[in-house]
């Protein structure tokens, strides 16, 4: 069975903060690439191109964890939490929007084998 998980994380910031919003995302990849379950952790930021004219937030990140407790240890540690209560959920945040989701690569029902 795939075990990995795979996050994106998108934030909308506030009008004129974009490049206040991603400079301080920037600031969470060195600690969190640090931690063992992380397998990818980059920041990046919406570009334009008629061949991905999609919905899209400002910033997103995309990451790549090694299972699910990892990804929810990583959720827990006290910088994480200090970004979302700072700069998404204060009054005087960055983001007016925030999506995190988080997917499996691995399909419905699979027959992963047993390993011994």
């Amino acid at each position: 069975m795939s075990k990995k998980v795979y996050c994106v994380a998108q934030f909308q910031p506030k009008a004129g903060k974009a490049d206040e919003l991603f400079k301080v995302l920037q600031g969470l990849e060195p600690n969190t690439l640090r931690e063992d379950g992380c397998l990818q952790y980059i920041v990046t930021r919406h570009i334009a191109s008629p061949f991905a004219e999609g919905k899209s937030f400002a910033i997103a990140f995309n990451e790549i964890w090694a299972d699910l407790p990892s990804f929810e240890a990583h959720c827990q540690r006290a910088e994480i939490k200090h970004f979302f209560e700072t700069y998404c959920v204060a009054e005087t945040g960055l983001a007016v929007d925030w999506n995190v989701c988080i997917y499996s690569d691995e399909p419905a029902n699979f027959d992963a084998p047993k390993l011994v």
